[in-house]
């Protein structure tokens, strides 16, 4: 068996190594590990059809010529010629003209799909004298009578081989000066009188053929000066300039359309039969691959190309001269459902998780709130480690974390690391002190120190928190997931997963939420093991190539040791450990609520030794999958989905590549992924509401209604979270992850430093901790709008505003007057 697993990372030895392993399946020992291998290998080598063909589309014709762009404005298809304007009905069926004033020196139209620029008429052979080119470009606007030209300010200096392209927010602008330098313009959409600034060029004066703004960064496709293929190089404001490989073919001039998150859609010549249709090639950004996509090709006499819903467009003369014909080519995803056995597994998982829900309401006595909040405290250690570690790797874990790792590489592991320190911290210092406490609100614990108002100001924002950053975000992630690999709709996958979820939380209190979190861990740990293990298989050269391509382009980097604000760094990390994890643990009541549930306080810290444990192998597991996917999708372009985000893209595979049944195994572990982390917040959130305001407020309640109070708050939470996941879904969102991270830090740091300046100092009082948590979210939620700093350290700042603000402000009124033993980690001394 052995000799058979390093032949995995020596391919060439497999066909010797199938014949020792089928003769070791003879004996018994080794059928398990022959099932599983089985799976990986019976399977059929992976189709090479492309997973996105091109369907080809007409236009109708237009009695005119001379037509010098079309485009999208404000969802009207418009087409251009220096005279006149046309805009296609809403049937598509006819043009219908517009009033136009006319550009006697337009001679381009790009846009995005949404907006359009038109850029001034020069030659693109590099003859023409460039003072003419300095000319304004203008801005198209349309409604259904008219066609506007708004000029924007001219451009700081004449420029030939004008090329242009927008982002949503910035229009950007290349070419070559009289001198044959390449220059290069940007200035903001929004701003109209916003003047021109200038960035370096590439260097070599290469002439601009394209350029496409998409992932965070500029495309420049510049001419070849042998006339062989195009070269293709890369802009973004942290690396400038760099060239990536050879382009296969050469490139359209003014062509390219970004398409989805990360790929552009190019119509390509060849340059030894240059005058043969151009093939449409995929280029995906982040893997540098590219994509043949059949079913459409651009004519070899095409005039004007452009932007297409989901695909491009371009124009070509009418044989006669007088008629202008037009010719599209959209991206066509394929319909990936599942297999009746990948829904059996499905079925088996949710049927199971209600199970355990209902198990525990039929045994639990419903008249403790001890029981349904905290699991009647007889939680063993190991279960509570475990359903942390569930608690804390959410949806965003098993989709979003591979995704991040997909597009960069393991910098944000270096979080998990050094996490690990502060998580000792926390099992020697915090939890046993709030454990000793016998809280079931961690709240509590700030009324006891503070005051009420501290206590309900904290818990009204954790809750916000809770729903606003995490549910939505914990939802919407694995309903994308759900609806790319199922068909499903986003609307009704967020439906399932929240139902099922708010039914079994109910139900059965912390002890259903810990268990189920239990089972879950096993179900998507091992379906994330086994993609790993499938896609490795599939690679031409098996873990060396893996090894070799990860390793050579630095997708496993790790500890990035620069002193930049604007990046994750190893001292971000450590900055960020020692206020997210060490002073905000005690404020999470999600985490914190599993912890109060185990026997005592030296079980408390064990649940904390046990999560560290399981932190570091199982955020490798996460980070490898979204490495294996680069690798993967390196090796098989044409089978990824440009039209889905970045987020889908694991997602996606599991939808068109995995086995049957297998599928359906990971499919259960997106959902483990979300219902773990899901049904701790239910529950966590019913518990502050119950606990934190209603036994405040409520006069004369019995336990038992308390419960019931609790109950009916896990079912409306649940809903107001699946409310905010539907509204999340009707926004583009580049990272789902990063957005996580940034609402946590713009509300939570605030109640996070009252928890430090409780338990770390003596002298803070209820007012200037009031104080420090107004002034902490005013000013960083200023510094957000400034973008300042990377969104990453809002948590950190936010926390560190809190403690200076509000200790600072203490020193205005009197110190705490009630004796404040056991109340900060100072135990054996009452006070001042």
């Amino acid at each position: 068996m052995s000799q058979f697993l390093l032949a995995l990372a020596r391919p060439g030895r497999a066909h010797r190594a199938f014949a020792r392993f089928g003769a070791s399946l003879l004996h018994p020992r080794g059928f398990c590990a022959g099932v599983l291998l089985a799976a990986l290998c019976a399977f059929a080598p992976l189709r090479a059809e492309p997973l996105t063909p091109l369907r080809a589309g007409t236009l109708p014709a237009l009695q005119a010529d001379g037509v010098i762009g079309l485009a999208t404005v404000d969802g009207r298809t418009i087409a251009l010629a220096t005279d006149r304007a046309w805009r296609l009905d809403r049937p598509g069926a006819r043009w219908l003209p517009l009033q136009f004033a006319g550009a006697a020196d337009a001679g381009a139209v790009i846009g995005d799909g949404s907006r359009a620029f038109v850029l001034p008429k020069q030659a693109d052979d590099g003859a023409a004298a460039v003072a003419d080119y300095r000319a304004a470009i203008a801005r198209l606007d349309a409604d259904d009578t008219a066609l506007r030209l708004h000029a924007l300010p001219p451009l700081p200096q004449a420029l030939s081989q004008l090329r242009a392209s927008s982002s949503a927010e910035v229009l950007y602008v290349v070419g070559l000066d009289a001198q044959g330098t390449a220059r290069f313009f940007q200035r903001p959409v929004a701003d109209e009188s916003a003047a021109w600034t200038s960035a370096p060029g590439w260097d070599g004066g290469a002439a601009p053929r394209s350029l496409v703004a998409q992932t965070r960064a500029l495309f420049v496709i510049v001419a070849d000066r042998d006339g062989g293929a195009d070269r293709m190089l890369r802009w973004s404001p942290d690396q400038a300039w760099s060239e990536l490989a050879r382009v296969p073919g050469r490139v359209l001039p003014n062509a390219g359309r970004a398409t989805g998150q990360a790929h552009i859609l190019y119509p390509l010549v060849d340059p030894a039969a240059p005058q043969a249709a151009a093939r449409l090639m995929m280029y995906q950004t982040i893997t540098g691959a590219w994509a043949t996509l059949p079913g459409a090709a651009v004519a070899a006499d095409a005039g004007a190309t452009a932007a297409w819903p989901d695909g491009v467009a371009w124009t070509r003369a009418s044989a006669d001269g007088t008629r202008t014909e037009f010719a599209t080519a959209q991206v066509q995803a394929s319909k990936l459902g599942l297999h009746w056995l990948d829904w059996v597994v499905i079925v088996v998982y949710l049927v199971g998780m209600i199970g355990i829900g209902l198990y525990f309401y039929l045994r639990e006595k419903r008249g403790s709130t001890s029981s349904f909040f905290v699991g009647g405290r007889s939680i063993p250690f190991w279960a509570a480690g475990v359903s942390l570690y569930a608690a804390n790797t959410s949806s965003i874990s098993f989709i979003a974390i591979p995704a991040k790792a997909f597009e960069t590489n393991w910098q944000y592991l270096a979080n998990n690391i050094i996490g690990v320190f502060g998580l000792m911290f926390v099992a020697v210092w915090i939890v046993p002190l709030l454990r000793r406490l016998d809280l079931m609100s961690v709240f509590s614990y700030l009324e006891t120190r503070f005051h009420p108002t501290i206590r309900m100001l904290a818990s009204a924002l954790c809750i916000v928190v809770q729903i606003g950053s995490r549910m939505s975000v914990i939802l919407f992630l694995p309903a994308l997931g759900i609806a790319t690999i199922t068909g499903i709709s986003v609307f009704w996958s967020v439906i399932l997963m929240g139902g099922f979820t708010i039914v079994y939380t109910a139900m059965g209190g912390m002890k259903a939420v810990i268990w189920t979190d239990f089972v879950q861990v096993i179900v998507k740990m091992g379906g994330a093991l086994f993609a790993i293990g499938y896609m490795i298989w599939h690679l031409p050269g098996g873990f060396e190539q893996y090894w070799s391509t990860a390793t050579a382009l630095d997708k496993m980097h790790t500890f990035d040791f620069s002193f930049d604000l604007t990046r994750a760094t190893v001292w971000g990390f450590i900055f960020l450990v020692v206020f997210e994890v060490v002073l905000t643990f005690p404020k999470d009541q999600v985490l914190m609520q599993r912890t109060l549930s185990t026997k005592s306080d030296k079980e408390a810290g064990r649940s904390i030794w046990a999560f560290a444990a399981i932190t570091i192998p199982g955020g490798l597991i996460f980070y490898t999958i979204g490495t294996s996917l680069f690798v993967y999708y390196q090796n098989h372009p044409e089978r990824m989905n440009p039209l889905l985000p970045i987020d889908a893209t694991f997602p996606m595979f599991i939808a068109a590549e995995l086995p049957v049944g297998v599928t359906g195994l990971i499919i259960a572990g997106i959902f483990a992924a979300a219902m773990a982390t899901l049904s701790g917040i239910m529950n966590s959130v019913a518990t502050l509401i119950s606990v934190d305001f209603y036994d405040k407020l409520a006069k004369n309640r019995t336990a038992k209604q308390s419960v019931f109070f609790a109950e009916i708050m896990t079912v409306v939470v649940g809903l107001i979270g699946i409310v905010t996941a539907l509204l999340l879904s009707k926004f583009d969102i580049h990272s789902l992850f990063d957005l996580s991270i940034e609402l946590a830090g713009l509300l939570g740091g605030g109640f996070a430093g009252a928890y430090t300046l409780g338990m770390f100092t003596r002298r803070a009082n209820w007012q200037g901790v009031a104080i420090g948590i107004a002034g902490s979210i005013a000013l960083t939620l200023a510094i957000w709008t400034l973008q300042m700093v990377h969104p990453y350290y809002y948590l950190a700042i936010s926390i560190a505003l809190c403690i200076v603000i509000g200790y600072a402000a203490s020193l205005f009124f009197p110190p705490p007057g009630q004796s404040l033993k056991g109340l900060t980690i100072y135990r054996d001394r009452a006070s001042d």
